[in-house]
């Protein structure tokens, strides 16, 4: 069984980033208002309890992160596909999505090999 591939490196970029977090469906909104407040962790005490539950929750962002990015190179990839009429140039495609033109480049080949079914295996 191997791991899951993560997206290339981005790399240094000229412009700043500009990124808003996703809102957390999961979270009341009323929890999000306050910044004390991540996923409960804060009203844990036992500290083997908020290590576990912490861990829990960082491993559970970084898989939906790295499958949220691999969703990213399926599009980048469809996107630059030179068989559709609407193809869009790999620059257009760095600037919708806030990439450099040579990490975009690096997505939609990652993209084509996904969906070649090359990317992850389980």
């Amino acid at each position: 069984m191997s791991e899951p591939q993560s997206a290339p490196d981005a790399g240094p970029s000229d412009r700043p980033r500009r990124l808003k977090p996703a809102q957390l469906l999961f979270e009341p909104p009323e929890a999000v208002a306050d910044p004390e407040h991540f996923f409960d962790l804060e009203s844990i005490e036992d500290p083997r309890e908020l290590l576990a539950r912490s861990t829990e929750l960082a491993l559970a962002f970084r898989a939906a992160a790295d499958r949220a990015t691999e969703f990213q190179a399926v599009a980048a990839a469809q996107l630059a596909d030179p068989r559709r009429f609407d193809r869009l140039p790999t620059a257009v495609i760095a600037e919708r999505a806030e990439w450099s033109e040579d990490y975009a480049k690096k997505m939609v080949e990652f993209g084509r090999d996904l969906l070649r079914g090359g990317g992850t295996e389980e």
